[in-house]
């Protein structure tokens, strides 16, 4: 791999991001509506990063409720489940500037599926994703 590539390089920039004071519901319909399965949640406060809600543990937690009350129910019990009680916020952030050498190890070693681009303000500014590495292989293997 080329080691002048940088996170910019591959990373998304047209980020779709999740407020940290809104709900389930409100990261179903926004995953659904745009089609991705990362959501960046920032402060509504003062827009700085928070954490990641990704589409496998909003699914998990829609099954949660869904089992526990049924299809009935669900998009009333959506509303009142924060955002906050799913999103993880233990997660590796990387700045633009960053070795792709270096991140696709992050990416290996902890099985993530993406990690947020973060300004030094905590304004993200992109997400890398699995399938952006995938794109680049493509890319690299069409080109050699």
């Amino acid at each position: 791999m080329n080691a002048e590539l940088k996170v910019r390089d591959i990373m998304s920039s047209q980020v779709v991001c999740l407020s940290d004071q809104a709900s389930l519901k409100d990261a179903h319909l926004l995953m659904q509506s745009r089609g991705v399965r990362h959501l960046p949640v920032i402060s509504e406060e003062d827009g700085s990063f928070v954490g990641i809600v990704t589409h496998k543990k909003m699914v998990a937690s829609v099954i949660s409720l869904l089992n526990k009350y049924g299809t009935g129910a669900l998009e009333r019990k959506e509303r009142f489940v924060p955002i906050s009680d799913i999103v993880e916020t233990e997660i590796q952030q990387l700045n633009s500037d960053q070795a792709l050498c270096d991140v696709v190890d992050l990416f290996i070693g902890n099985k993530h599926g993406c990690l947020p681009v973060v300004n030094e303000n905590k304004k993200v500014e992109g997400i890398v994703t699995s399938s952006d590495f995938i794109k680049l292989c493509a890319k690299l293997l069409k080109d050699a």
